[in-house]
């Protein structure tokens, strides 16, 4: 089995501003909104829910050219629920609009493999976050 390394790094700058980086050459800030932080980025919450809807399109992307075709336009859009007995994400709501020419269970069929291979998806899967998807398409054959 193949093992691949990943790496981030995390740097306070001030306060609640953290910046992240992936060790290589990609970075952006984190932060918490006012009255805390400075609203300098994203919360890590937010930028995990980000991870996901980044994720899921670039895996839909992928589905599709194997699949054979060609999305003219994706949009995913991820709301979460942070429970504060959990103190985290309990439960997501997906909404995806997908403009193509393709009847509407291809559709569907990609959206299954998309979040059967999406590999953030299974982090939110092995933590019990409660998924709903809706999946449109902007113009359905």
């Amino acid at each position: 089995m193949k093992l691949a390394k990943l790496h981030a790094k995390a740097t306070m700058v001030e306060n609640y501003r953290i910046d992240v980086d992936d060790q290589r050459t990609h970075a952006m800030a984190l932060d918490l909104s006012p009255p805390d932080g400075t609203d300098m980025g994203p919360s890590a919450l937010e930028l995990c829910l980000m991870s996901y809807a980044g994720c899921y399109a670039t895996i839909f992307v992928m589905t599709a050219k194997k699949m054979r075709f060609s999305p003219r336009k994706l949009e995913v859009k991820v709301d979460g629920v942070k429970s504060e007995e959990a103190g985290t994400i309990t439960e997501a709501n997906v909404d995806i609009l997908v403009d193509a020419d393709m009847p509407r269970d291809r559709l569907l069929r990609a959206h299954e493999l998309t979040v059967k291979g999406c590999p953030v998806g299974k982090l939110f899967e092995k933590a019990n976050v409660k998924m709903k998807y809706t999946v449109r398409a902007a113009k359905e054959r």
